[in-house]
């Protein structure tokens, strides 16, 4: 008898395990089934289109080095080397902060400005778990001119060299190969040259990236100025390239009506005109170093 009761109780603890080791197997094939939430990544290879912000963010804990160089216009001829021998240039300083925020730094020789900006998404575009469609992301940033003052002679004061802009971006990576932005923008100028020269500038852009080859991604943004807002000789920014990957480093080529490289520069003053081939080829290079070490969280 009691041989008997020690094999049930061996038969069915060996039955309790057996289940529990079965129902173990099946919570993990359950576990490794269920989506995660992930951040759709690398809908532009920067943080920059070409002269506009893009949607995506630098990784926290890291500084984007970029410079943006741009030679004189194309029409001047062999002269001036087709442009080749005029460049206004601006070095920049970006940081990953969080996932969804980073600021920056820049300097121009454009007016000789310097700028900066913070820019923060509420909303970021995910798949998997939780899917959202498309980023937000609010963008502001200042510029201070440092040129000379135009009448040394009369009173002036330091706040007129203060401009500021305010955007939103709305930006959606549509496939591996397609990526497309909006971005409603607004520019003040606490200095403008007439009583009549309103101080807001309103403005749309549109930027987007078709990927071609593994490498290589064809890049534009253009910023259409509400017209009522924008000085005579002046035009709409344009600006088209290609997007190469070395490694390391994004090096960019493009042709673009514009001189200046930060937000006021470009959306108030841009004075090429494409249909006579006042533009300007240019590249910009973007070096990325890692800061601080960084902890994958795309799916949290």
């Amino acid at each position: 008898m009691k041989n008997t009761t020690l094999a049930i109780l061996i038969i069915f603890c060996g039955l309790v395990s057996n289940n529990a080791m079965a129902q173990d197997d099946l919570l993990k094939m359950v576990g490794e089934d269920k989506p995660k939430k992930e951040r759709v990544k690398y809908a532009f290879k920067s943080p920059r289109v070409i002269n506009s912000h893009s949607m995506e963010f630098l990784n926290p804990g890291t500084m984007d080095f970029r410079i943006l160089h741009r030679f004189g216009q194309l029409n001047q001829g062999y002269k001036n080397f087709f442009g080749l021998d005029q460049a206004s240039m601006r070095m920049g300083f970006d940081f990953g902060i969080l996932h969804n925020l980073m600021a920056g730094i820049g300097r121009s020789t454009y007016r000789k400005e310097v700028d900066g900006y913070i820019k923060y998404a509420p909303i970021r575009q995910t798949k998997g778990a939780r899917v959202m469609p498309l980023t937000v992301a609010l963008v502001s940033g200042m510029t201070l001119d440092g040129t000379d003052w135009a009448d040394p002679v009369r009173k002036n004061f330091y706040t007129s060299r203060l401009a500021y802009y305010f955007q939103m971006i709305l930006g959606r990576k549509f496939s591996e190969s397609f990526t497309l932005q909006l971005v409603p923008t607004m520019v003040h100028k606490n200095l403008v040259p007439l009583e009549t020269t309103p101080n807001n500038i309103y403005a749309l852009g549109v930027g987007g990236r078709i990927k071609l080859s593994k490498r290589i991604a064809f890049t534009w943004d253009y910023t259409h100025v509400i017209k009522p807002t924008l000085d005579s000789g002046y035009y709409h920014p344009l600006s088209v390239g290609f997007d190469i990957e070395t490694g390391g480093h994004v090096f960019q080529l493009h042709f673009s009506n514009s001189t200046g490289m930060n937000e006021r520069a470009f959306i108030t003053e841009t004075s090429g005109n494409w249909a006579k081939a006042d533009i300007r080829f240019g590249f910009n290079l973007s070096r990325v170093f890692q800061l601080k070490k960084n902890k994958n969280t795309d799916s949290k």
